[in-house]
């Protein structure tokens, strides 16, 4: 079978795997490809890695069509996403409504579970936050840093630490079993990302690749959006 490569944010994985049967019975092609840091993402469109479209930060999409590694006229937005905090399914949930309680939940958990703090969208929020609070020094050494999102959320899942806690996209947590989305972070502390599509310039299949975005983004999929964590 012939397949269409992305390169993605692991945000949207669990939109993209909701489709892939669609997509099948549309063009006949499976999807291929790489979910993980944004910013390790777009390095590997730059590298040549072959993508037919990349599923990225509106930011960063807008870059890659500077450099003319995206084509603009393919470029759509999918939906918006927010970082937010995760729990295993057998813990309570936390509640933090300002950055004082949000302080104070990081401050208690004896494990902090996050995606790459340098490259990935909810990773360098996390890592600004801590800074904002004024308690990085203090829990540099329970911050448990993966790869990506899902990662990390499966390391949180999967945790026997007393306390533990995780924070990413909540598409990301919403797609992983044995974790329940906790709560949003705080007004001062939040983070809602819009994540955006294009056709790479160098796609071998640039067709199929606007049909997937065509899906990703088509108002019949706007209940699928809402159920793994998009909004708008």
């Amino acid at each position: 079978m012939t397949t269409l490569n992305i390169l993605s944010g692991g945000a949207a994985q669990g939109l993209v795997r909701g489709l892939s049967e669609a997509f099948k019975a549309q063009t006949g092609f499976g999807i291929d490809g790489e979910f993980g840091a944004v910013g390790i993402m777009a390095d590997k469109l730059r590298a040549s890695a072959p993508a037919d479209l990349v599923i990225l930060t509106r930011t960063l999409v807008a870059k890659l069509a500077a450099e003319q590694l995206v084509t603009p006229a393919s470029i759509a937005d999918i939906g918006q996403v927010e970082t937010a905090l995760a729990v295993r399914a057998s813990d309570p949930k936390v509640a933090v409504r300002t950055e004082a309680d949000l302080r104070e939940v990081l401050r208690a958990a004896d494990a902090i579970f996050v995606p790459d703090t340098k490259a990935s969208t909810a990773g360098m929020h996390v890592a600004k936050v801590l800074d904002q609070l004024g308690i990085a020094y203090e829990v540099a050494s329970r911050l448990k840093i993966y790869p990506n999102g899902a990662t990390a959320m499966r390391e949180l899942a999967a945790s026997t630490a007393q306390r533990p806690i995780g924070c990413t996209q909540a598409t990301e947590i919403i797609a992983t079993d044995g974790i329940v989305l906790s709560g949003s972070l705080p007004p001062g502390c939040e983070l809602v990302t819009m994540y955006t599509a294009g056709v790479t310039t160098r796609a071998t299949h640039p067709a199929e690749a606007r049909a997937l975005i065509a899906l990703l983004a088509g108002a019949d999929q706007r209940e699928l959006r809402r159920r793994v964590g998009f909004a708008g």
